[in-house]
């Protein structure tokens, strides 16, 4: 199998249960399973936003963060979060971190619902993305500070697990630490 075919399917403890196909896990009644979602911020403090693909099952053309995915069965997430970034953004990251290991979310958007423990990751880069065009429909960076306006005077226009990791995020030490040393 490859990353595309599966998802590790865990219990609330994040104990592995096994593996699922992807495509038919996700479905009215999605079993929780492990994601991750990246945060991607260039020095100039815009963050890479994505327009998740038509071709996507699960929430398709909304726009979300930079990057999300499934871990492989025995793979750490930062190994998927670069795997990912390099496969939908062509871009390959150096340093990753960890900034909301706990996350977890369930949502439903026409039929489909997302259920997963859901790790928060921001990292840095100054490359140009080169989208997937099987993930991704289309890109714009934004600063910070405009994108939290957007999330909190227009619920409902990023998917749901990005808004509320956002709202995390915007209150995390650890994440204020680290874009304010990265950021011009």
């Amino acid at each position: 199998m490859n990353d595309n075919d599966y998802v590790v399917l865990v219990n609330n403890q994040n104990k592995v249960l096994g593996t699922a196909p992807k495509l038919a896990t996700h479905n009215a009644n999605t079993p929780l399973h492990r994601g991750f979602s990246l945060f991607l911020f260039n020095s100039k403090g815009k963050l890479l936003l994505q327009q998740r693909s038509h071709l996507k099952k699960t929430w398709p053309l909304i726009w979300s963060n930079s990057c999300c995915g499934h871990p492989m069965l025995n793979e750490t997430n930062i190994d998927a979060v670069k795997r990912r970034a390099e496969f939908e953004l062509g871009i390959k990251l150096d340093e990753v971190h960890e900034i909301l290991p706990n996350f977890s979310y369930k949502a439903e958007m026409k039929g489909i619902v997302e259920n997963e423990i859901c790790p928060v990751f921001i990292s840095f880069t100054e490359k140009n993305p080169i989208p997937n065009k099987e993930e991704v429909e289309n890109i714009r960076w934004i600063k910070w500070e405009n994108f939290l306006k957007e999330i909190n005077n227009n619920p409902g226009k990023y998917s749901v697990w990005c808004e509320q990791e956002a709202k995390l995020l915007e209150k995390n030490e650890q994440f204020q630490g680290l874009t304010a040393n990265k950021i011009l």
